[in-house]
């Protein structure tokens, strides 16, 4: 007889044998750890690599590195290799792309480090950025990067600027990121973002004083032109004029924004920018300085017609921090983002996200995921924010220059649309920052990542981390973003992964990583290590699946009926849907049925067979499909095709397997049972193999426990003859009751044991029960309730008896018992599982009810032992009771108990301690009230977690935190639960705080001695969260002394020298370090065990006197050392001295004294010291005590000798300090009180009244145009250029003039001629000076045509300067240009100079020439009391006293005046004071000289005398006469003089002018005290300098300065074409071209306004006030000390109130109505049509011939190489002119 059962097993396991006829499980193998990567291919470089691009197409790689940029295929070999470096460079020059861009550095070879590498795929281009050339970039072309696609700069292109060409950052460590996107028009640009790295950053050379040229003007984010069509604009962010396209930072504030950019990318329509502000990285660790900013990008739909224009770069930027990590374990760094599409929970949509590493101080990183609906949401709420409700969450970034404006105020109920909440709008155009950072919660953490790359596979997200020690770590994440799984794959030994990682774009599987010097193609899955289904399915690995058909595990792609239904079985359907089958023979000789479970594909149309153990196949016929299921049918192989049964054995076991196509899918096995040999093996089982062969058309699939039910169903078709054999000797007729029944007769059974019930036959027989009434039944209810087993028993004469045994019966029992109920008390909601035992309880759980009191208690009827015991659960109860239990039997009547059971409400009062650690551990005791209620008590922590209970009592309750679940859990619940229900009560609940796992540091000493009791020193951090700690050294604990920073422990003895560790457990947890919640699963091979510390055993130390004596005498008293030999190899491992030194007396110790050291557990005896006398030793020590004593004595005569020496030269000190502080004070009080007075004397004296002497204009343009000129008489105006020539003038010269004068009005010869000049290096400044002023005289006619040629040759100094330093322009005046512009200036500004700035620049000079002349003046050297120059200040204290006397001048035809002179006048001096009081009112050119006048005096007895500076009167001083004065001659007070013109003739005595070195005879003080004189003059000018600087700095308005507002919009106009945003270069550009170049000028020469004379100290004074001016039109701050000149120190604390007006007048100059060039011709017609016949031209160009005479060759071949000028023959022309007036130059006139 044949028998079959099926033993399930997948493929690839072993067949297990078995006996049974059960279904098996599956069995899976123990996954061994594998790596789910594998590197394909690698491409080494020799230098450190930078950046690479994948071409999707092509699948070409393009790879960047140092020095080199390589084209690789998409199996990493190399294609083409360029070249790009080292060059010759200097970081402080200029690209060498850049036209006429000299560098005066020297430059050096110097690494080209890539910046930047994008693909253009619609351009075909590759766009290159290095760091050289000032991030110079190239365009190669896409199929050869070896070619350039397009030069740039294109060649004879001149209008270059920097910011064309510095795009990338231009140092090795700067960051870069880029972004190629195509704009609405379809135009293609470029996002770039680079660290800045000008001066005042750690990439500008230090110590250099040059500004910094690379990042001058150029943005920190820019989006670029990069339409190769358009080469002129080709890398210009200035695309279009009403687009702003730059975000550009304060140069003041760029310390306070160091950005250091991650990775730019685009998401929908947004193009976001990651970086990192390194500025706050000296800042708390707590602070993320990571930042995500957002720009719109109109890239989606093209722009309406009549739409607005595209949005503003800095109108829609917004950035928000982004934080990874809560509560001080913050990661404040951002490495590397990508953002991914991650399936929801639902798995039916996507969401977006971006995957972030951050990293902190000490390396440690982690990974966060932060939702792009929150970034988008938190960027609307910010918008609205700033426009409706503005709080501190939101902040307008005013470090920015571009879009800056005023904070977030209140636009009263605006409403936003979607779009301006999104990208901002015009009235939002300011970018803005968030200040709340968008938080999120580490998923993993690992110490040194570097790069984060994801992928959305079968539903599943996984992670690709990079490691900066050459790892690659793949980790799947599950729907609630926690670790599936990890594997690591070890890249190249070392290398840090680069931050960016890019998956291939034609196939995901792989992914394409850098390393610092490799490049890798890495398969994402190595599928085919897993042999098993249940081994791939169970891997974790989302990649990886069942290919079902070809019985392998692989990746969908390479499955190749992967995409047909069930065919291929990904990790999410799970090991369940393995193929598994069940075999159902419907016929046992013929076919074999076979159920094939799991997901299989639908196998109709295939091949399918069944093949057995020994070889042989058998086709199967599928029958059916359903769902997942499928039945085929297999025929069996006749019985001599199995192999035969072994002996000793009943049963065979067949394998098969179904094969698909020819491919093993699914395999099993059958069992073929012989029972004959069963019958003979085992005899209790005979009986059921053969009813089981009668059994011809059923198939058990049951387990054995249904069988007889089975058979009975199986024979209601079939009376079989039976007999009973319950496993004796002996068998008993059987017969059939009915169809379901057999009654076995005369069957005796007997035992030798008291039991109720005979055991169970044995797993194959039929079941058969025997029972004994009489046992395991004591009282009624126990004996009825025997009834429901099936047992007829009955309660009889007070026992349980067989029921045919009892005469009369009665089913009623006694009323129930009860002896005892626990527990006692309970909480009020119930639930209590309440014992009660007794007697009669009821005979079936229906038939019994117990209550407390009216509260219902529900029986568990599991728990019911019948009439003995039973449990119930108490109901709820509303307030606290007290109440028996009762018990109500059917029938039987109630019981009720003698102890009550109370309803109490618990109530929880505190917890200790409040804090822990988060890997548990820390026992807390609860306190509280009624504790220990109830059936069942736990502590919940989160709900989730239970408190190990230790120790309950009523008031209290100890139990053991768990650890925490999450890295990251803060605060929890702490709960105590009553009955398992949940806590609903806040009187049961407290908080409990998670906080930082204690960390060990080190322990220290690392060694110890054999002996042991070794003080270890364990320090770390967070100790006060440990309650008991031991160290585990040797397997032997130790406990230890814990304090909140240290732990301190006996180290255990060693029976040996041995290296061993020492852990610890805290808490009673072993301590592994402090990354419990890392999901690293593998160690790496360069980490330590964490949580052993290394502790060596070695031998103990040895201590010896240096003599190794064991016995030492001594003397009591006497100090003693001893010089002990130690050799501690625990401490240094080599022998040292130890000096010990002690004093004995004979009392305290006793004659023999032993030495012990102690060293842990290790004591020794040293040496014993045995005492003697002492009597020597006292003799030595009383006579050094004599000789201390003497010393002492004399070093204290010493010391006050000398005190009392230096007390009196402090008193002599002192009152030399009090003599000089009164000199100073006296100094100081008199120059005030002359502050006090000068201003009211000074303006009383000042006569307004008078005329001011303007000089005529030709004398004005004359002095200004040509102030090199000395001599008035020597050349004029008129005489320079006399009104017409002679007669005698040839007139082939006066044609040629004339032929002259039209090339000169043309503007191409006369821009070229200029030109031409200025190239000739013998052509001087003075050269082009007069050339100018020439020009500018020639020109005064056609003012209009003279401005046009000085704004060409303007334009074309700009474009010079702006390749250099534009902030240098116009400093000088080296050029023509600017020499014209000077007179251009003085032709305009001449009538506002007259008109306005005329009288109170006068006023000024008179103010302080009467102040000069109100003090004292030295005749010799000029210096004078009272000045404003400190050069010129008399720092002597001369004593003055002014006097008034009577003048009389013949021959000037007036009376008598008086004039006030000093009496320390020389005679010269007072001459002059006299002259100027006659002459106030007449031009200087008409005054006499001193020289030219005599003067006398009458004294009172008509006694006249000639006054002079020296005459025989004079004394003698150091052999050299004085200088006569005021008072040598002893003139009084209102006497009268006489002063006539003096005779040519007469004969003077000279005045001797060498310096007087007279020895003064006063007290010297110091000069310094003198310079309170310059503050007395200053205030008394004070008034008068603010009435000229305020005339100066005003806009009258009857009188606008049109030609200033044309000017500066010309200067404004040129800056906007050059991108030149930095207002602080148009604030210089200003400043060089009105106030230093013509207002400084008039300053400091007023003789070119008035005729007037300017003394060397005048000139001096004025210099001062120059000075002023300059400091307040300059833009830098002064930084004044005390060892500044006294010429900045005067006016330093006007300086800033000045400038505040000249900001304000460019602020006046620049609001003022725009000026068209026709109002301009107009003013400029009109100034030349008031001065027309002033100028001789002619002669002007005369001179000006001579120039072109002089450089004829140079300027006939600038004018043949200009196309202009040789299509209008103008050389010809000018040929023309030398021909004509060659030689025939006429001779100037000299005339006026």
């Amino acid at each position: 007889h044949r028998i079959l059962s099926l033993l399930n097993a997948p493929l690839g396991t072993e067949h297990a044998e078995a006996a049974v006829l059960l279904l098996g499980v599956m069995a899976l193998e123990t996954r061994r750890s594998a790596s789910a990567l594998h590197i394909q291919q690698t491409f080494a470089s020799p230098n450190q690599t930078n950046n690479f691009v994948v071409d999707p197409v092509s699948r070409k790689v393009y790879l960047a590195t140092v020095n080199t940029v390589y084209q690789l295929n998409g199996t990493l070999s190399i294609e083409v290799e360029k070249r790009t470096g080292p060059v010759e460079d200097n970081l402080l020059c200029h690209a060498p792309q850049l036209p006429q861009a000299p560098c005066e550095h020297p430059k050096s070879l110097t690494n080209n480090h890539n910046k930047l590498l994008k693909l253009d795929r619609e351009q075909g281009v590759v766009v290159v950025c290095g760091s050289v050339y000032q991030g110079f970039c190239e365009l190669r072309k896409m199929e050869n990067i070896s070619e350039i696609a397009v030069e740039f700069p294109h060649k004879g292109e001149k209008t270059v600027f920097p910011s064309m060409l510095n795009i990338a950052a231009n140092h090795p460590n700067a960051s870069t990121v880029g972004l190629i996107f195509k704009s609405h028009g379809g135009n293609t640009r470029l996002l770039v973002g680079a660290t800045y790295t000008g001066a005042g950053t750690q990439f500008f050379p230090k110590n250099h004083s040059k500004e910094d040229l690379r990042f001058e003007n150029t943005p920190e984010i820019a989006i670029r032109s990069l339409n190769i069509k358009d080469l002129s604009r080709l890398f210009t962010y200035d695309i279009n004029p009403s687009e702003d396209n730059v975000f550009k930072i304060k140069q003041d504030v760029k310390t306070k924004n160091k950005l250091d950019f991650v990775h730019a990318f685009m998401q929908k329509t947004y193009s976001y920018i990651a970086f990192n502000n390194d500025a706050k990285m000296g800042h708390k660790e707590s602070q993320p300085n990571s930042i995500l900013a957002r720009i719109c990008l109109d890239t989606e739909n093209p722009r309406k017609p009549s739409g607005p224009e595209s949005r503003k770069l800095t109108e829609s930027y917004i950035q928000m921090p982004l934080q990874c990590g809560f509560n001080g374990n913050i990661y404040n760094r951002l490495l590397s983002v990508y953002p991914a599409e991650i399936h929801t929970d639902d798995g039916k949509s996507t969401e977006p996200y971006l995957f972030g590493v951050f990293s902190k101080a000490d390396r440690k990183s982690a990974l966060c995921a932060f939702k792009f609906g929150d970034i988008e949401e938190e960027i609307r709420q910010g918008r609205r924010n700033c426009s409706n409700s503005p709080s501190s969450d939101v902040q307008v970034l005013d470090s920015v220059i571009q879009g800056s404006g005023a904070a977030c105020i209140q636009k009263g109920n605006l409403v936003l649309q979607p779009e301006q909440l999104d990208c901002g709008a015009a009235h939002l155009q300011h970018p803005l920052a968030l200040r709340r950072s968008l938080r999120a919660i580490p998923l993993v953490e690992y110490t040194g990542l570097t790069s984060v790359s994801v992928d959305n596979v079968h539903n599943h997200t996984v992670v690709f981390l990079g490691t900066s020690n050459g790892r690659l770590r793949k980790l799947t994440l599950l729907a609630n973003m926690t670790v599936a799984n990890q594997w690591t794959l070890k890249l190249a030994a070392g290398e840090a992964v680069h931050h960016i990682m890019a998956f291939d774009p034609n196939d995901s599987y792989f992914l394409y990583l850098m390393t610092s010097y490799h490049m890798l193609r890495v398969k994402v899955a190595d599928c085919d290590q897993w042999r098993s289904c249940g081994d791939c399915l169970g891997a974790g690995d989302a990649h990886c699946g069942w290919c079902t058909l070809e019985n392998q595990c692989t990746i969908q792609k390479e499955c190749a009926q992967g995409l047909l239904a069930r065919s291929w079985i990904s990790m999410g359907e799970g090991p369940q849907q393995c193929p598994s089958m069940t075999l159902t023979p419907p016929e046992i000789s013929i076919d074999v049925g076979i159920l094939i479970n799991g997901s299989v594909p639908d196998l109709v149309g295939s091949r399918v067979e069944c093949e057995y153990e020994p070889g042989f196949s058998t086709v199967a016929t599928v029958h059916l499909d359903y769902g997942p299921a499928q039945i085929q049918t297999c025929p069996l192989l006749p019985r001599e095709n199995y192999q035969p049964i072994l002996p000793g054995t009943d049963h065979l076991t067949v394998s098969v397997a179904i094969k698909v196509n020819g491919t093993s899918v699914v395999s099993g096995s059958f069992i073929i049972y012989d029972c004959e040999r069963t019958g003979a093996i085992h005899p209790k089982t005979a009986f059921l193999c053969r009813i089981l062969s009668w059994v011809p058309k059923q198939w058990l699939r049951h387990s054995e426990n249904s069988m007889i039910s089975q058979i009975a169903h199986l024979l209601l078709l079939k009376y079989v003859e039976l007999d009973c054999d319950f496993g004796t000797e002996q068998r008993y007729e059987a017969t059939w009751l009915n169809s379901s029944a057999v009654r076995c007769s005369g069957v005796t059974v007997s035992t030798d044991h008291d039991i109720s019930n005979f055991p169970s036959l044995t797993k194959d027989q039929l079941s058969l029960e025997v029972y004994n009434c009489g046992v395991g039944s004591s009282d009624c209810s126990q004996c009825w309730g025997r009834e429901d087993q099936g047992h007829l028993c009955g309660w009889c004469e007070n026992s349980c008896r067989p029921r045919d045994d009892c005469q009369s019966i009665s089913d009623q029992c006694p009323a129930p018992e009860i002896h005892k109920i626990s527990p006692l008390r309970g909480p009020l909601e119930g639930g209590t599982l309440l014992t009660v035992q007794g007697r009669n309880l009821g005979r079936r759980v229906g038939a019994v009810k117990v209550s407390i009191g009216d509260v219902l208690c529900t029986l568990r009827p599991e728990l019911y032992t019948v009439s003995v015991e039973l449990v119930c659960v108490t109901g709820r109860s509303a307030h606290d009771r007290t109440d028996i239990v009762q018990v109500d039997v059917d029938q039987s009547g109630m019981g009720t108990s003698k102890e009550i059971f109370s309803y109490l409400e618990p109530r929880l009062l505190s917890i200790e301690p409040t804090k822990g650690s988060r890997a548990g551990g820390t026992i807390v005791i609860i306190r509280g009230e009624h504790l220990d209620i109830g059936s069942q008590v736990r502590v919940m922590v989160n709900n989730t977690l239970e408190c190990t209970i230790t120790e309950k009592t009523d008031e209290s309750i100890e139990c053991t935190m768990p650890p925490a679940l999450q890295a990251h859990t803060d605060s929890v619940s702490v709960c105590v639960e009553f009955e398992n229900r949940p806590c609903q009560s806040a009187e049961l609940s407290t908080t409990y705080t998670y906080e930082k796992n204690p960390t060990i540091s080190s322990i220290h000493p690392k060694k110890s001695y054999l002996s042991g009791g070794r003080t270890i020193t364990v320090t770390g951090q967070g100790f006060d969260l440990v309650q008991s700690a031991t160290m585990d050294v040797l397997e032997i604990g130790e406990k230890v002394m814990v304090s909140p920073f240290t732990i301190t422990c006996p180290s255990p003895a060693s029976s040996q020298s041995l290296q061993t560790s020492a852990q610890f457990i805290l808490n009673g947890i072993l301590y592994t370090g402090d990354s419990p919640f890392t999901y690293d699963s593998e160690e790496e091979e360069e980490e330590p065990q964490k949580g052993h510390f290394p502790l060596e055993y070695v031998e103990d130390p040895q201590f010896f006197t240096a003599n190794k004596e064991k016995l030492i005498k001594h003397h009591p008293g006497e100090p003693l050392t001893l010089i002990i030999n130690v050799s501690d190899t625990a401490e240094t491992g080599s022998s040292d001295k130890c000096f010990i030194g002690f004093l004995m007396k004979s009392s305290e110790c006793s004659p023999l004294v032993g030495w012990n050291v102690q060293v842990g557990n290790f004591r020794h005896t040293i040496a014993k010291v045995q005492l003697g006398g002492s009597e020597l030793a006292i003799v030595v020590s009383i006579v050094v005590c004599c000789v201390l004593l003497l010393l002492c004595t004399v070093a204290l005569v010493v010391y006050c000798t000398k005190s009392r020496r230096a007390e009196r030269y402090w008193q002599k000190t002192l009152l030399q300090m009090e003599e000089m502080e009164s000199q100073i004070r006296d100094e100081i009080r008199k120059g005030f009180a002359e502050l006090q007075t000068d201003m009211t004397d000074l303006t009383k004296e000042l006569n307004r009244s008078q005329g001011i002497p303007f000089l005529e204009y030709k004398q004005f343009v004359t002095r200004t145009f040509f102030p090199k000129v000395k001599s008035r008489r020597e050349i004029t105006v008129s005489s320079t250029f006399c009104p017409q020539a002679t007669n005698t003038t040839k007139p082939n010269v006066e044609e040629g003039i004339t032929l002259f004068s039209t090339l000169l009005n043309n503007k191409h010869f006369l821009v070229t001629f200029v030109h031409a000049l200025e190239q000739q290096k013998d052509f001087a400044v003075r050269d082009r000076c007069s050339l100018a002023s020439l020009l500018t005289i020639a020109l005064h006619g056609k003012l209009e045509y003279y401005t046009s040629i000085m704004k060409d040759l303007l334009v074309d100094l700009i474009d010079a300067s702006a390749s250099k330093n534009p902030k240098l322009m116009l400093r000088r005046t080296e050029s023509v240009v600017e020499k014209m512009l000077t007179n251009w200036m003085s032709i305009c500004m001449y009538s506002y100079l007259k008109e306005t700035v005329g009288e109170p620049f006068f006023l000024l000079l008179c103010a302080i020439k009467q102040q000069i002349n109100k003090g004292s003046i030295d005749a010799i050297t000029g210096k004078a009391r009272y000045t404003l120059n400190e050069e010129w200040l008399l720092r002597e204290n001369i004593e003055a006293k002014p006097q008034n006397i009577n003048v009389s001048f013949q021959g000037c035809g007036m009376d008598s005046l008086s004039v006030r002179v000093m009496n320390t006048d020389t005679i010269c001096q007072v001459k002059e004071k006299i002259l100027e009081a006659f002459y106030k009112n007449l031009p200087f050119s008409q005054w006499p000289r001193a020289e030219d006048v005599d003067l006398e005096w009458f004294d009172s007895g008509s006694n006249s005398k000639v006054l002079q500076d020296l005459d025989n009167s004079s004394l003698m001083e150091d052999g050299r006469k004085k200088l006569n004065t005021v008072f040598h001659y002893q003139i009084p007070e209102g006497a009268s003089l006489a002063m006539s013109m003096k005779d040519k003739r007469d004969n003077t005595l000279g005045r001797e002018t060498k310096r007087s070195h007279r020895q003064s005879h006063r007290k010297k003080v110091l000069p310094e005290i003198y310079l309170t004189r310059l503050l007395s003059t200053k205030g008394t000018l004070q008034k008068f300098l603010d009435d000229l600087f305020q005339a100066i700095l005003s806009i009258p308005p009857d009188r606008p300065p049109l030609a200033i507002k044309y000017f500066f919009d010309f200067l404004e106009e040129q800056a906007d074409k050059r991108g030149i945003t930095d207002p602080d270069t148009l604030h210089i550009w200003k400043t060089n071209s009105l106030p230093l170049r013509f207002w400084v000028n008039i300053l400091k020469n007023p003789q070119f306004v008035f005729d007037i004379e300017k003394t060397d100290h005048m000139d001096a004074c004025l210099s001062v006030i120059a000075q002023a001016f300059i400091d307040a039109c300059s833009i830098s701050d002064l930084q004044l000390g005390k060892d500044s000149p006294t010429n900045k120190l005067l006016y330093a604390k006007e300086i800033p109130e000045y400038k505040k007006r000249v900001q304000c007048y460019y602020q006046q100059i620049q609001e003022m109505a725009p000026l068209s060039e026709q109002e301009m011709n107009a003013h400029l017609a009109e100034e030349s049509r008031k001065y027309r016949n002033e100028f001789n031209t002619n002669l002007a160009l005369t001179e000006i011939y001579k120039y072109a005479k002089r450089y004829r060759n140079q300027v006939v071949n600038a004018l043949e190489s200009n196309p202009t000028a040789r299509r209008t023959q103008l050389h010809h022309k000018f040929e023309q002119v030398i021909a004509l007036v060659e030689d025939n130059i006429y001779e100037c006139c000299s005339e006026a």
